[in-house]
């Protein structure tokens, strides 16, 4: 198949508000280097990481809410710890999510996987880097799925036979990995789980994940969602401000943290585990040590994932054991006004990114 030299895509001009993300028809095509495959892609998806990482939330300097600044960006954000692992490069290609086929290899991977339907890993440790902690994101350290086309390792690109659609299959890759992640992490078995920002992409995500694992699952919401997180497997809803009691649960799934974040640790059992891997209502918490370690408590950071994870959740999506919560879909021309939609947070779980043929 010729491949065209340029494409179309939405691309992040530096840390700020909606109209740092510019609309581009000019893109050069990504070449795959060797150990890469070039991915044509057909859906992506919104994440939290990409209104983070625009409005520059990721900086050490910033203490509030990700909903505060998220149409202006934060002021100052423009220093060196903008992104997952530091400084970005910027103009960036955002879209942690793709769903695609492959069109191209690099030197050394197999021409047969051309045509290869593919989820690819949005967050993993750089192929040949010899620092086993480093991280490399989808949209923040290298160019991501907003785009016509996008380059990944091979290892990174995992094959996929389902019959959902391109749009199905682009809501799993970034919320489910990291909800599939903390539940693993938090060896989560039949259990009494609380999950916060249960509606959101990770929060549904994680419902799914804690019940097939025959976990009891507490999921906070709204009233007007809780309909809906009950028809994804949650046992019980609670109200954002409602009581969560004392000593109730073995496990805390936590997206939100702020002013609530006391309360969680609270509901937790004596040696209960707490796990996180988003602080959407506030980064900066207060912990009482002495309710850590007499309660023997483990808290639990979640981002980095073993390469199973990833591959697990693909069997999953295959045998379906899961299902994709896909709200509502926007072209990717529209990313501005998916953008607005997504931190309107009227909807269960993910807004789906159409990319133009």
């Amino acid at each position: 198949m010729a491949l065209p030299e340029t494409m179309k895509g939405m691309v992040l001009t530096g840390h700020g508000g909606l109209d740092k993300l510019v609309w581009r028809e000019d893109l050069p095509v990504p070449a795959p280097v060797p150990g890469d495959v070039l991915v044509r892609v057909g859906a992506s998806a919104v994440n939290n990481t990409d209104v983070n990482t625009r409005i520059g939330w990721y900086s050490k300097t910033v203490r509030g809410d990700t909903a505060v600044a998220a149409t202006d960006g934060y002021e100052g954000s423009e220093d060196l710890e903008g992104g997952w692992a530091g400084a970005l490069s910027f103009p960036r290609i955002q879209g942690a999510d793709c769903c695609g086929e492959i069109v191209a290899v690099g030197e050394g991977v197999d021409p047969g996987r051309v045509g290869e339907r593919i989820l690819l890993r949005p967050m993993h440790h750089p192929v040949g880097s010899d620092d086993p902690n480093a991280l490399a994101t989808m949209g923040s350290e290298r160019d991501g799925a907003f785009a016509q086309y996008t380059t990944i390792a091979s290892v990174n690109a995992v094959a996929i036979q389902s019959d959902l659609t391109d749009v199905e299959l682009a809501s799993f890759p970034c919320a489910f990995s990291t909800a599939e992640g903390m539940v693993q992490r938090a060896g989560l078995a039949d259990e009494r789980v609380l999950i916060t920002g249960a509606s959101g992409g990770v929060g549904s995500a994680a419902i799914q994940s804690a019940k097939r694992r025959g976990a009891h699952v507490t999921a906070v919401t709204s009233p007007a969602k809780a309909a809906d997180l009950r028809a994804l497997g949650a046992d019980v809803t609670l109200d954002r401000d409602a009581e969560l009691g004392e000593e109730a649960y073995d496990v805390v799934l936590d997206l939100v943290g702020g002013a609530r974040w006391n309360a969680l640790i609270d509901a937790l059992r004596t040696g209960g585990r707490y796990v996180t891997s988003g602080a959407i209502a506030g980064p900066i918490v207060e912990l009482d040590l002495r309710t850590l370690y007499l309660k023997d408590l483990t808290l639990i950071g979640s981002t980095r994932q073993p390469v199973n994870v990833f591959t697990d959740l693909v069997r999953y999506i295959e045998t379906g054991e899961i299902k994709p919560t896909v709200a509502r879909t926007f072209p990717l021309k529209e990313l501005r006004a998916a953008q607005e939609d997504f931190l309107a947070k009227a909807y269960i779980g993910k807004i789906g990114i159409v990319i133009p043929d």
